[in-house]
């Protein structure tokens, strides 16, 4: 620990980690340095940006030429097969009031949203219908089996009120039963069961702890009230309640100590040795794509709620598979060693951090060159669509088209960060 460190209390700290000025400042440093060519890691070609940025501007047209692009979010995977599931939903909870409507969807976005981790290229999950069996796979079968686990009432205490997610609930649930909701078995395995599992339960003892946010039963949806109390809605606020009252759920392992032995859980957010001259705690490199996620799927909720949300363009781009996936297949970012793709790589590895940081530097350079191509303004087409529109589908096409879907290199996932 440095005397920067020590001198900046951990609340200050987690406070500046947990802004996205933060984690584009010190991502823009990473992508200065990776231009100049000082990366030990990454090459980038301005080229091939150009060529990548088309492609996504291309795509983004032929999937909406209306251009009528809804937000990339949880919600698009309870739309998979272009099957409309919240509409039964909807008609479920028609008898509630608006608030608790919005608690509920709340609820279920929050628990599927954690849930939202690599699935891994082995595991699958059929849904049963009149018109015949679907399977999904990945996000979208991840999104699909959390939603019949809500609809089945596996995380309320409650039987009798089976649509909501409680403490009790939450801290109740077994392996075995996670892993019968989502039909694991030794044939159709999912990466990183446990870590979920631990993440569900940690967020269940949050919920627990904090009555005056989550009520007497311990419920995500608590977090309506909060986000909602201080008149417009922005993202950045939603990001903030995420942070401030969910961070705890994070594997306690990753956090800061400051001299007076106040320890604060820091979640994804890592070490670069580049990074060194940033203050506070030098080194660190935020990202938060598990609880920007969440942010960017809380806002269809809040909306449908009656809730306008503002600011969108405030939240990151999200480093995970598809969009850094993307820049590594289109040739944008290069890998200095010829065998980056053929070993497993840890999520606090440097290589992975640059990667990652690189990702969300681009994306927001990527967006502005989309959105000169096809004409509009960030207004008009903000960052949770350029994604969805977009970077995300551009780096499924892609990595269908060379890999058969996998993604380009190999993460040890514990479901918690991918």
């Amino acid at each position: 620990m440095t005397a920067a460190d020590v001198a900046t209390s951990a609340a200050d700290v987690a406070a500046a980690l947990r802004t996205t000025a933060t984690i584009r400042e010190r991502a823009g440093v990473l992508l200065v340095r990776a231009r100049s060519g000082e990366s030990a890691w990454f090459t980038v070609d301005d080229a091939a940006f150009a060529v990548a940025a088309h492609e996504v501007a291309e795509l983004t047209r032929s999937r909406f030429p209306d251009l009528q692009i809804p937000y990339h979010s949880r919600w698009r995977h309870f739309e998979a097969g272009g099957i409309d599931r919240v509409a039964d939903l909807t008609a479920r909870i028609a008898g509630l009031d608006a608030g608790e409507r919005a608690r509920t969807l709340i609820d279920v976005t929050l628990v599927s949203v954690l849930l939202d981790a690599g699935a891994g290229p082995d595991w699958s999950f059929r849904e049963s219908s009149p018109d015949g069996d679907r399977v999904y796979t990945r996000s979208e079968g991840l999104g699909v089996a959390s939603w019949h686990a809500f609809g089945a009432g596996l995380f309320s205490s409650d039987a009798d009120v089976p649509l909501r997610v409680d403490a009790a609930g939450l801290r109740a649930l077994t392996a075995e039963q996670l892993a019968g909701a989502f039909q694991v078995t030794g044939d159709n395995p999912l990466v990183g069961l446990d870590g979920r599992l631990d993440v569900l339960h940690r967020l269940g003892g949050v919920l627990a702890a904090d009555p005056e946010v989550f009520g007497a039963d311990g419920r995500p949806g608590g977090l309506f009230d909060v986000i909602t109390a201080g008149g417009p809605v922005t993202a950045e606020a939603i990001l903030g309640a995420v942070l401030d009252h969910l961070s705890p759920i994070w594997p306690s392992d990753n956090t800061y100590t400051d001299e007076s032995g106040t320890v604060v859980a820091l979640g994804d957010c890592w070490f670069h040795p580049a990074l060194g001259d940033c203050t506070p705690a030098p080194g660190r490199m935020p990202f938060h794509k598990l609880s920007q996620w969440l942010t960017y799927s809380l806002i269809e909720p809040l909306e449908l709620s009656g809730y306008a949300v503002t600011g969108l363009d405030g939240l990151t781009g999200l480093p995970e598979y598809r969009n850094g996936g993307l820049l590594l297949d289109t040739g944008v970012l290069t890998p200095l060693d010829p065998a980056f793709t053929d070993r497993a790589w840890q999520v606090d590895d440097e290589a992975v951090v640059e990667w990652r940081a690189l990702t969300v530097a681009l994306l927001d350079e990527i967006a502005d060159a989309v959105r000169a191509e096809l004409g509009v303004t960030a207004t008009r087409l903000p960052l949770a669509c350029v994604l969805e529109g977009g970077t995300w589908a551009a780096g499924r096409v892609t990595a269908a088209r060379l890999r058969g879907g996998l993604p380009p290199f190999t993460i040890v996932s514990d479901g918690t960060v991918f």
